[in-house]
């Protein structure tokens, strides 16, 4: 499967956005989080996955289901710009800081990977440092850019999905086109 990437790809860095939520209507969630994205994306640069039913991984007893998918957009500021957009965007949608790790949130926005850019910060890692053990987000960023190499990686992302060694269920898609 070949992707084509939007005209305007020479505009901007491409970056790869996971999208997840298991509180709420979630499909909505996710569609609401895309459109705030593209606000702060160059125009017509939008890549997005199919929408996957998931269980929830490392979350506290029954939690609920997700809804996960992944987005690229091409963008023209910093990391750290994109991430206190993605941040607002959480915080504009209804998320909420809770004590309890990975607690249920009506909306997860992760920077996956920034262009060529390599960050180990102290708010920010880049590429996410769980991006490739995690079939929730492999799959569907294999579905929008199975060539891809992460920077100071030396594998596609379609062969890490394929040899991802993992606990995690099979993915049900909820919809491709959303």
């Amino acid at each position: 499967m070949s992707v084509v990437l939007p005209s305007s790809v020479s505009q901007g860095i491409r970056v790869g956005i996971a999208l997840g939520s298991n509180l709420g209507n979630r499909l909505k969630h996710l569609q609401e989080a895309r459109d705030l994205l593209k606000r702060v994306a160059v125009p017509d640069s939008l890549l997005q996955a199919s929408v996957y039913q998931t269980e929830p991984v490392d979350c506290p007893d029954d939690s609920p289901d997700f809804y996960n998918t992944v987005v690229e957009i091409g963008y023209t500021g910093t990391a750290h710009e994109l991430l206190d957009a993605t941040q607002a965007i959480e915080f504009r949608l209804g998320r909420t800081a809770v004590p309890e790790r990975n607690a249920p949130r009506v909306i997860d926005v992760d920077i996956l990977y920034f262009g060529e850019e390599r960050i180990d910060g102290e708010i920010l890692d880049l590429p996410h440092p769980r991006l490739t053990s995690r079939r929730f987000v492999l799959q569907p960023l294999a579905e929008i850019r199975p060539d891809l190499i992460l920077p100071g990686d030396q594998v596609s992302i379609a062969e890490h999905l394929r040899h991802l060694d993992s606990n995690e269920p099979p993915l049900v898609t909820v919809q491709a086109t959303w």
